[in-house]
């Protein structure tokens, strides 16, 4: 089982944003979620600061990308897992992610969610069961 690091979960779409919350909390991460961006940089302004970033790619007013350049100007070392229907758009805009970066495409099942914030937060996968 997982330590309880913390995983700030971003989307915009609700129905995504508590299924991950609900997979990540059963499987012993503690995680903090945002429908916005600007509402997870108020999370972590007022002290909530991940581990790792979970965030949707595409998004109203702030992107995915828009976000983790704000987050890592006060947190550089800062792990960052894109999940995203649009790899294709991400890897246009950005034609190699930086180190600690990372992306898993929509539609994800349960285990492969589990095995890219693992690999995303330790290197390695942890046991699914």
């Amino acid at each position: 089982m997982p330590d309880s690091r913390t995983v700030l979960v971003v989307d915009d779409e609700a129905s995504v944003l508590s299924l991950v919350n609900r997979v990540l909390s059963e499987a012993g991460y503690h995680t903090v979620v945002a429908a916005t961006g600007a509402e997870a940089i108020e999370l972590v302004e007022k002290g909530a600061v991940p581990d790792l970033l979970l965030t949707d790619l595409r998004m109203p007013i702030m992107t995915g990308d828009e976000l983790t350049a704000r987050l890592r100007q006060a947190h550089p070392m800062l792990k960052v897992l894109y999940l995203t229907g649009y790899s294709e758009q991400l890897f246009k805009e950005k034609p190699v992610l930086w180190k600690d970066e990372a992306f898993l495409d929509k539609p994800f099942t349960v285990r492969g969610l589990l095995e890219a914030v693992s690999l995303a937060l330790c290197g390695h996968t942890v046991p699914v069961v």
